[in-house]
């Protein structure tokens, strides 16, 4: 194949529809771990066409939804100050802390800026030296490389009054967190294929065995997600569990040599809480000593502060995949994407937000979902 349209083509998706029925001979529970292919199951209506003995889980691959209420906290904090000029994508500004958002801090007279790329945000350092610039770094392993470089860029060139708020978090002791559960019930993984574009797959075999669990790397488009589901189900019908890759245009056994080393050079692993499931001991990446000046949760000294989550709000056993975003009562009336209650309706890669939108507003068992 050589266009992405192909990537979606009806006849195609029919056939690989049509193996993995044949597959499929017991009931069998798969997660995503990924909400950008949350989405794409979602928008193409993937969930629906497969048999009903398939269940797809919905994972914690939205990094916005995953980033702690108390880090949002610490932004809100930073952003408030004078002094600073609050860098960070578009899709954090709506994501609710303890006390409002980045948006309510920006109608109070906060300097909250959305920008494009952290490289932005250096820029604005560079050329407004009388201010600190702060960046929002959040996310996992894919967007971990372009803010590790930003931050060497800062050292590289003296621009001192840069730093970033660092929440970056790691899939591999997410998955072991999931399976570790006792009320887990996956049986097998579709993994992020830009994750692994980044870092390769080495991490993975070892989980797959650990757990007895097939793990297979896929992409994002219809067929890439068949794909990966009809292999998920062969092994499990064959009770194997190993990884397997089923994105190889994208996805090397070693991933990208180059992002790794700025990664290891910039950052260090730490433990690292996730919203709504808690704290994941070496989970996440935080600034290594050579680049600790830029760590904006030193240098303005902010430290951990009481969080409130809402009480109506479920998003945590969403995240976890214990529920569906149809069986919190909230969903859909108290929390909708113009007034959400939790980050997995805020985010273009929640969960919440992708069955909103994709008018799955039904609750389970309730009838046509």
């Amino acid at each position: 194949m050589k266009y992405l349209d192909e990537f979606s083509d009806p006849v195609l998706a029919r056939h690989l529809l049509d193996r993995i029925r044949a597959a499929a001979t017991r009931r069998w529970a798969l997660m995503e771990v990924c909400g950008g292919q949350t989405h794409s199951i979602i928008r193409h209506g993937i969930d629906q066409l497969l048999p009903d003995q398939i269940e797809m889980i919905h994972g914690p691959g939205c990094p916005v939804c995953v980033t702690p209420m108390g880090i949002v906290d610490k932004a809100l904090e930073i952003a408030a100050r004078p002094e600073v000029i609050f860098c960070s994508f578009g899709d954090m500004l709506r994501v609710p802390g303890s006390n409002g958002d980045l948006f309510r801090v920006k109608s109070e007279g906060g300097d909250v800026r959305v920008v494009y790329s952290p490289l932005d945000a250096l820029e604005l350092a560079r050329t407004n030296p009388g201010r600190q610039v702060v960046f929002f770094g959040i996310g996992f392993e894919t967007t971990a490389p372009a803010n590790a470089m930003t931050v060497h860029q800062a050292k590289r060139l003296g621009i001192g009054n840069f730093s970033v708020l660092i929440s970056h978090v790691l899939v591999p002791p997410a998955i072991a967190a999931i399976m570790e559960s006792p009320r887990c019930r996956v049986q097998g993984f579709l993994l992020a294929g830009h994750v692994c574009t980044v870092m390769g797959t080495v991490e993975y075999p070892p989980l797959a065995q650990r757990y007895r669990v097939p793990m297979v790397v896929t992409g994002f488009e219809p067929l890439d997600l068949l794909e990966g589901i009809r292999r998920t189900i062969v092994q499990l019908e064959e009770g194997r569990h190993e990884m397997e890759n089923a994105y190889p245009r994208a996805v090397s056994a070693v991933g990208n040599p180059a992002a790794k080393e700025m990664l290891s050079d910039v950052f260090e692993v730490t433990d690292r809480a996730w919203r709504g499931i808690g704290v994941i001991p070496d989970s996440g990446w935080r600034l290594s000593e050579r680049y600790r000046d830029f760590d904006a949760e030193d240098r303005f000294a902010v430290g951990a502060a009481e969080t409130r989550e809402s009480p109506a709000c479920r998003s945590g056993e969403v995240l976890q995949g214990l529920i569906a975003p149809t069986e919190c009562a909230a969903f859909g009336t108290r929390c909708t994407p113009r007034h959400p209650l939790g980050a997995t309706m805020v985010s273009a890669e929640g969960a919440c937000a992708a069955y909103y939108r994709y008018r799955r507003l039904e609750r389970v068992g309730s009838g046509d979902a």
